[in-house]
């Protein structure tokens, strides 16, 4: 086990982060008291112990015929009309309707056949109090569980609130603690008959420690007695499957340490309150797993030895006539992941642009007004889009070197004799490559710019990824000189136009525009 120290002194900028994130993260248990809220419970336990107040409900046929509502009176007993009183208070529910039979049966000896049954326990109010969201007088019955008058008070506070230390007072004499956590572990809670008058008190909670990392949830945990086997904190909040070694972050006292050990240490280590744990994955791959598709003759998913490069794959592909491996694509996770934030930000400053412009005039502010919901119709269109994440290999003499990584895939697109036009055209098509045409040509043959064409920049996306960004002035196009940049398999894509009334943010919108495009080979128009 690595056990690090690092003196106060050099961890101060580390203690207020680890504070700030024990503080804000959730206490295991912390939505228990949320399915409480809306049901009540009118189930009647048979160990239920009939009390003053509750309702019982007497049908007698035969010779003597009664069907009433009795109420327990104050000295625990019912009054049954031809037979007497009855002492019920203290009787089990499931033994309710043999000691009424009894008392009938000393008056009436045949004839007479009955039927006693629990219709409604004794309406009760408890005072719930301690460190609960709201403390108070809340009303409910008997028979109900201590959680629902918890749930009534908005629940255990978890920043301050014990679920594993709450007491049912009845007097000034305890009647029962709970541990909240059996429940929620096991299912099992102490059933308590409830009288009017009891107190709930939730005392403060006591040790706790912060899991993080690969658990299933990351949440903080409450023990007892100052500490917790670690192996038992790790089994309330589960470990994922790839978790292997456990950081330990102990910040009770005067020098922060950091322990460091595999998951087969856990059993013989205690964490302590204040302790941080992350869990985490610590192992060398072996493998990799690498997709290849598009046009070849070999198989389509390739395992190899970590560190493995494009070359050593190459040496195991099967090409075929129809591949182009020049134009070979690599697309990777990470990158997608990577371009899909960089977007994001892209996007909340332009949302953020577009919704705190100020305007001089009422007529100014609806327009603005305007531009803006179209401008967050927009953001909302980019966000669906989802970036292909691919590396640009272009033809650079070190493309071969590329390390792969786990989950690459690699395409491998075939011969082709096309140019794709889309964007901003009246009729986005495919078409024949020709020699002597220029980005004019093949976007007249797609029926021309749309109203909406920017025709002063244009991208032509190439096979391999790279991407020839054009702008031109006063017919440039005309002159022929962009007909180098087309080559077959290319994709043109045409710009949209900003209107003039959006001129403030055109910058922005622009260059969302221009991130979605490269990224994810699609056009936005605004």
């Amino acid at each position: 086990m690595a056990n690090v120290e690092i003196p106060v002194a050099e961890a101060d900028n580390l203690g207020p982060a680890v504070v700030e994130t024990v503080t804000a993260r959730p206490v295991f248990g912390q939505n228990l008291f949320d399915g409480f809220r809306q049901a009540e419970f009118r189930g009647f336990n048979p160990d239920y112990k009939i009390a003053i107040g509750d309702t019982i409900t007497l049908q007698m046929w035969g010779a003597y015929e009664v069907a009433t509502e009795l109420t327990v009176d104050a000295q625990g007993n019912v009054f049954i009309p031809q037979v007497g009183p009855v002492k019920l208070q203290g009787v089990a529910n499931k033994d309710l309707n043999k000691v009424v039979e009894k008392k009938v049966r000393s008056v009436y000896q045949s004839n007479v056949n009955l039927y006693a049954s629990l219709n409604a326990t004794q309406p009760v109010k408890l005072f719930v109090t301690g460190f609960v969201q709201s403390p108070g007088l809340y009303g409910g019955f008997s028979s109900d569980s201590i959680l629902a008058f918890l749930a009534k008070s908005g629940g255990i506070r978890p920043e301050s609130g014990s679920y594993l230390n709450v007491e049912l007072k009845r007097g000034n004499k305890t009647r029962a603690v709970f541990n909240l956590y059996d429940f929620l572990l096991t299912g099992t809670i102490e059933q308590v008959q409830l009288q009017d008058g009891d107190t709930l008190v939730v005392n403060t909670r006591q040790g706790v420690a912060a899991f993080n990392g690969l658990v299933e949830n990351t949440v903080q945990i409450e023990f007892t007695d100052g500490e917790i086997p670690l192996k038992d904190a790790l089994q309330m909040v589960g470990l994922m499957p790839e978790a292997t070694h456990v950081r330990i972050a102990r910040n009770q006292l005067t020098k922060r340490s950091v322990d460091y050990l595999p998951l087969t240490e856990a059993q013989n280590v205690t964490i302590s309150s204040g302790d941080e744990v992350t869990v985490v994955s610590d192992k060398m791959p072996g493998t990799i797993s690498v997709a290849v598709e598009g046009e070849h003759s070999g198989q389509a998913i390739y395992i190899l030895p970590y560190g493995s490069t494009i070359n050593d794959l190459m040496a195991r592909l099967q090409p075929n006539e129809r591949s182009n491996l020049k134009a070979m694509q690599l697309f990777r996770d990470e990158v997608a992941q990577r371009q899909k934030a960089m977007l994001e930000v892209q996007l909340q400053q332009l949302e953020q642009t577009a919704l705190s412009a100020r305007s001089k005039s009422v007529g100014e502010a609806k327009l603005r007004q305007s531009d803006a919901e179209s401008i967050l119709q927009f953001v909302a269109r980019a966000r669906q889009v989802d970036p292909r994440g691919q590396v640009i290999l272009g033809q650079n003499d070190n493309r071969m070197d590329v390390m792969l990584k786990d989950q690459d895939r690699i395409v491998i697109p075939s011969r082709t004799v096309l140019v794709q036009v889309h964007g901003e055209v009246m009729f986005p098509n495919a078409m024949v490559f020709d020699n002597d045409s220029n980005i004019n040509d093949y976007v007249n043959a797609s029926g021309g710019y749309s109203q909406k064409a920017d025709q002063s920049r244009v991208l032509i996306l190439h096979r391999d990824g790279t991407i020839s960004r054009i702008e031109y002035k006063n017919g440039w196009f005309n002159k022929g000189l962009a007909r180098y940049d087309v080559q077959p398999g290319d994709e043109i894509l045409v710009m949209p136009q900003i209107d003039p009334k959006t001129m403030q943010y055109t910058s922005d919108i622009m260059q969302v525009i221009y991130q979605v495009a490269m990224s994810a080979a699609v056009v936005l128009s605004l």
